[in-house]
């Protein structure tokens, strides 16, 4: 195991070390909290597949895969659809609106006081989805060195926290597309081919797989409109998302990069249902589904190459990890702390007046405080399916019709989307608690209420002030002037 020791080791060192360029990179707000909206297509594209395939996408899609075959690729090719409709439907805006938050898209839109509330559920989603990637280090670093669980989160929850500190979004940028390479090479270009050798091709995996595992819809139809309900939709509104649509240099980036980055999301999930079926032949009687990938890597794969699969493995944690770290800190600074501080109603409103420096020392050390948080909530939770199921839920029941709503139908107002906040929230709290944090019903009423709750409200109520819905479609446009502060620290050179 040295040589697969010696690969991850100086994986890990290389993800430090960005950290710290990165740091000499971001020296203002914009900098450090999306990389000065100056990505371009290669490194845009590379950066959103990296984040929205983490460890779930990663070992629970090979699990899934272990379990129903090439149908446990439905959770993350719904991933990959719901990446997909965002970029062809929704990024261009999103980008023109330049914003940092997705509740200051909210103040935008309904005229302000929307964004407290909705800042709070979306720090709920963003913390849980952080402390989800962090506990599946854990699964990693035993495989690896036969680590103590809290160890181990505390040493990868540690490397993540120390980069993302250190340089932002810069930093984030840089981890992430070098996750992605290491990502593309070790599971779609070594270990899918390697398993499905080991398992003696897709004609020996046929014969001694029941057919059920060949069945597209093997997985069952509930579950696949569950997956479409959370994760499809999910794609479409979460702050972690967002934050990546405005790294883009331009609208066009964003809608045909991220284009580019759910194509591969569905290639990805695919593969890792193949590497799932290819494992449940070679070890059909494995403990759980989960140990699937671990297993095959340790078992099957070559001396060094077993190290780059296994690091791959960690940078889809790490990736997942460091974008759901510094968009819970970003929405804890901005979108919760700024307001009960009482700097203004509306962070978009006042935010670009602030001093670069104050704003990039205030934003490193939120980013450090969710960080610890997020360490000690993974230590103390123990099951991942329940952390993601409580973050997605939480999310689309809450937030998906205001943000959706306010998109698209121009009579929702505040009162309505408020209302939609708090009732679906509320619906989603009460039903995990009554029908289980794994059920389905919490996230079809949570939606139903608060879908309910916006459309009576919002007619019930006096239409958006005529003057907010004329800036908010200028900002839609890309006519509004560009922030001062974000025009005066754009550098000469553009990444590629």
């Amino acid at each position: 195991m040295a040589v697969d020791y010696l690969v991850i080791v100086v994986y890990l060192a290389g993800m430090l070390a960005m950290g710290w360029w990165g740091m000499r990179r971001a020296r203002s707000k914009s900098e450090f909290l999306v990389a000065g909206r100056r990505l371009g297509p290669a490194m845009y594209s590379g950066t959103m597949a990296a984040i929205v395939l983490g460890g779930a996408s990663t070992i629970g899609g090979v699990g899934l895969g272990y379990q129903y075959g090439l149908s446990g690729a439905w959770m993350v090719f719904t991933i990959g659809l719901g990446l997909l409709a965002l970029s062809v439907f929704f990024s261009a805006r999103i980008a023109r609106l330049k914003v940092y938050t997705v509740s200051e898209m909210l103040d935008l839109r309904y005229g302000g006081r929307a964004g407290v509330i909705s800042g709070v559920v979306m720090w709920a989603y963003t913390l849980m989805l952080a402390v989800t990637s962090t506990i599946a280090y854990a699964t990693i670093f035993d495989v690896l060195f036969d680590m103590n669980r809290t160890l181990a989160i505390v040493l990868g929850g540690s490397i993540v926290v120390a980069y993302s500190t250190l340089g932002g979004m810069w930093s984030i940028t840089l981890t992430d597309m070098v996750q992605f390479v290491v990502k593309t090479i070790g599971v779609l270009l070594l270990l899918l081919p390697i398993a499905v050798v080991k398992a003696g091709g897709f004609s020996e995996m046929k014969d001694r797989l029941p057919t059920e595992y060949f069945d597209p819809l093997g997985i069952g139809g509930e579950t696949i409109f569950t997956y479409v309900l959370i994760y499809t939709f999910g794609m479409l509104i979460g702050q972690d998302i967002w934050q990546r649509v405005f790294t883009a240099r331009s609208d066009t980036t964003a809608k045909w990069g991220g284009t580019v980055a759910g194509t591969y999301c569905l290639a990805y999930a695919l593969a890792g249902a193949v590497i799932g079926t290819a494992a449940k032949v070679l070890y059909p009687k494995l403990g759980s589904p989960d140990d699937a990938f671990a297993t095959i890597v340790k078992e099957e794969l070559p001396v060094g190459v077993r190290g780059l699969v296994l690091a791959a493995a960690l940078a889809a944690v790490m990736s997942t990890s460091s974008g759901a770290l510094i968009a819970c800190a970003t929405v804890a600074n901005n979108d919760i702390w700024s307001r009960l501080r009482g700097i203004g109603k509306a962070p978009a409103e006042n935010a670009e007046n602030a001093d670069d420096h104050d704003e990039v020392k205030g934003n490193r050390v939120f980013i450090l405080i969710m960080g610890l948080a997020v360490i000690c909530t993974a230590i103390a939770i123990d099951n991942v399916v329940e952390a993601l199921t409580v973050a997605y839920n939480l999310l689309v029941g809450g937030l998906l019709v205001p943000i959706l709503g306010g998109l698209v139908w121009k009579r929702g107002t505040v009162h309505g989307a408020l209302a939609s906040v708090v009732a679906g929230g509320l619906a989603v709290v009460v039903l995990m608690a009554t029908y289980g944090i794994l059920a389905n019903e919490p996230v079809y009423y949570g939606l139903l209420a608060s879908l309910a709750a916006y459309l009576v409200v919002s007619f019930a109520t006096p239409a958006t002030d005529a003057a907010v819905l004329a800036a908010w479609r200028e900002r839609l446009a890309g006519r509004a002037p560009e922030p001062e502060s974000e025009l005066a620290s754009e550098p000469a050179a553009t990444p590629r």
